[in-house]
């Protein structure tokens, strides 16, 4: 029997031409700049710096021309936690620890963003003329120079407006980065086999009607491409209820849900269209004009005569430039059986957004081959809304995993979300930054709460890197660490002293190494005397304060010229004779 499945080479429908001065040229002359994205950690931003970067990348986007695709691509990857063995010098504890939390998994964050300059033309594709359907690719002709070179300028005031923000960085990718090379995947690459492990494979890519499947693979895509399926309202920001109190709020970005906190691997793209908003709104003038005339036939068209007129009255108001968005969570799994729980996963991630949850399995695979770095000129107009870009920009991710300090100083924290060890440098590194001033800090915490603990382990780490610790201990908390590094040292180091009934804490005020008594040892000596004479509600009239202190005063000129050794019993007898001789 005759195959009649239709198959064909990557290299056949392959949809870019090249990579040229880092730039991705498309074989229909899209001309795309990618970046990888640097957002801030989770769970260190607040309401007011959501704003700001809200208005960032608002102010960058208006630089752009006409017909350009902003295409903003975060991936969530699976990986597991592999600490670093080999070096000699780590004690029991720190090896026991890197052990504890070897192959541990956790969600890993990578964020780029495409920025493509295609055509009007290219704008109305629909799904039916992706370049998977087509049967051949014919290059334009490439368009003139000024055009290109006006693209490539706005892009650079782009890039300048988003990294002045203070709060987000770009990164020009380079040709290396998006092909790759003999040591290392490229992204396109890494797309084709939705892998980030280097010496992944290239393998066979499924796109049917029923599953689209890379390699093992299979797909699993929701999407936001209908303004019936979107919330009555949106916000740069909104409240994270698990970590959030009554006097406290915990923020995260409005789409957040789909971000970190979907534990699974996805890719969430989002995509912002900007058509010439003039067109557009011509466009709407007359179709409210159709929708009038024909109110009176249906009530639907009198409530889209409402809507219409209600988005050009916010345009014309405001200023508002009209474009198209489109927002999908593409999930994958190599386990058929776990497709239906991912399916659920992201369904709920989606309605946590307040969104309707939309399983696309028509154009799963248009979309997929236009979410490719530098083809979003692929993707079909019928998959996109009309919006705003304030909006819209409300469903891009704002917050990335908790990443590495770069000090070589520092301690071992936890990622909160998935327990993966973080180096963090809480003292060095935010000195030079100008976030604190000095490195004090205060643990507080209710009973039981591991006060004493993250003390203990924070202790340890800055004893191991070298800092000399002195420990004031009122409940035993730490003298099993002392006991530790006094074995480890031979006794050298690690002195823990304590008292019991039979041997109590001694000490004496009067000894010094030089020998020098000044005003500021004076004064110690009779506020400690003045502390244990009279009670808290006793206050020593200024008769007394003033015979203490010319008691100190002559008890230590006895010491100098007697050559005696200072002690608080001397100071007793000295009071109890010589010094009731001279009152």
């Amino acid at each position: 029997m005759r195959n009649t499945a239709k198959t064909t080479t990557l290299e056949n429908k392959f949809p870019l031409l090249a990579v040229e001065n880092n730039c991705i040229i498309s074989k229909e002359a899209d001309i795309t700049v990618c970046f990888k994205v640097r957002l801030p950690e989770l769970f260190t931003v607040a309401s007011a710096e959501y704003e700001a970067i809200h208005s960032a990348w608002h102010k960058a986007i208006k630089t752009l021309p006409d017909y350009t695709i902003i295409h903003k691509q975060d991936w969530y990857i699976k990986e597991n936690y592999s600490p670093d063995l080999t070096k000699e010098d780590q004690t029991f504890l720190v090896r026991s620890y890197q052990q504890h939390f070897n192959e541990r998994p956790f969600l890993n964050h990578y964020c780029y963003l495409f920025l493509t300059k295609t055509t009007k033309e290219r704008m109305r594709t629909q799904s039916n003329f992706s370049s998977l359907c087509k049967g051949t690719l014919i290059p334009k002709e490439i368009r003139n120079k000024e055009t290109i070179s006006r693209f490539m300028e706005a892009v650079a005031q782009f890039e300048r407006i988003v990294n002045d923000s203070g709060f987000i960085s770009l990164k020009r990718l380079t040709e290396e980065d998006i092909i790759g090379c003999n040591e290392k995947q490229g992204l396109l690459e890494q797309y084709l086999t939705l892998s980030k492990e280097s010496g992944t494979p290239m393998q066979d890519i499924a796109l049917g009607t029923e599953e689209v499947r890379i390699g093992n693979r299979r797909l699993s895509l929701h999407t936001l491409s209908d303004t019936d399926d979107l919330p009555a309202t949106v916000s740069a920001d909104t409240r994270f209820e698990k970590l959030s109190t009554d006097r406290s709020d915990c923020r995260l970005s409005f789409s957040a849900p789909v971000g970190l906190l979907l534990n699974c691997n996805h890719i969430y793209n989002q995509y912002l269209f900007l058509d010439n908003s003039e067109d557009n709104l011509q466009k709407f003038e007359k179709s409210a004009r159709n929708m009038h005339s024909l109110a009176r036939y249906s009530r639907a068209n009198q409530i889209n005569k409402e809507w219409i007129e209600k988005y050009l009255n916010e345009a014309h108001s405001f200023g508002l430039s009209s474009i198209r968005a489109h927002f999908n969570v593409m999930a994958w799994s190599e386990d058929p059986s776990k497709l239906k729980q991912l399916k659920n996963d992201c369904g709920s991630a989606i309605a946590l957004m307040e969104c309707k949850p939309r399983h696309n399995t028509v154009d799963t695979a248009t979309l997929y081959w236009a979410g490719m770095p530098g083809n979003s000129g692929d993707f079909p107009s019928e998959e996109s809304f009309y919006t705003f870009i304030e909006p819209a920009l409300c469903f891009f991710t704002e917050e990335t995993n908790y990443h590495n300090s770069p000090s070589p100083f520092g301690i071992k924290m936890a990622d909160r979300l998935t327990g993966k060890p973080i180096h963090l440098d809480i003292s060095d590194l935010p000195m030079k930054r100008g976030i604190i001033t000095n490195r004090n800090k205060f643990i507080l915490g209710p009973s039981g709460s591991g006060k004493s603990f993250f003390t203990n382990h924070m202790v340890r780490q800055y004893y191991e890197q070298g800092a000399h610790v002195l420990l004031v201990d009122t409940g035993n908390s730490y003298q099993g660490l002392c006991e530790l590094i006094k074995g480890k040292t031979k006794g050298e180091d690690g002195v823990y002293f304590t008292y019991t009934e039979d041997n109590p804490i001694a000490f004496n005020p009067f000894y010094t190494d030089d020998s020098v008594f000044d005003i500021e040892k004076r004064e110690s000596i009779k506020t400690l005397i003045l502390t244990l004479w009279k009670r808290d509600d006793e206050p020593p009239t200024r008769s007394e304060e003033v015979a203490l202190s010319n008691a100190v005063s002559g008890y230590i000129d006895c010491i100098k010229q007697h050559q005696l050794l200072p002690s608080f019993n001397g100071f007793y007898e000295y009071v109890k004779g010589d010094y009731r001789k001279v009152l």
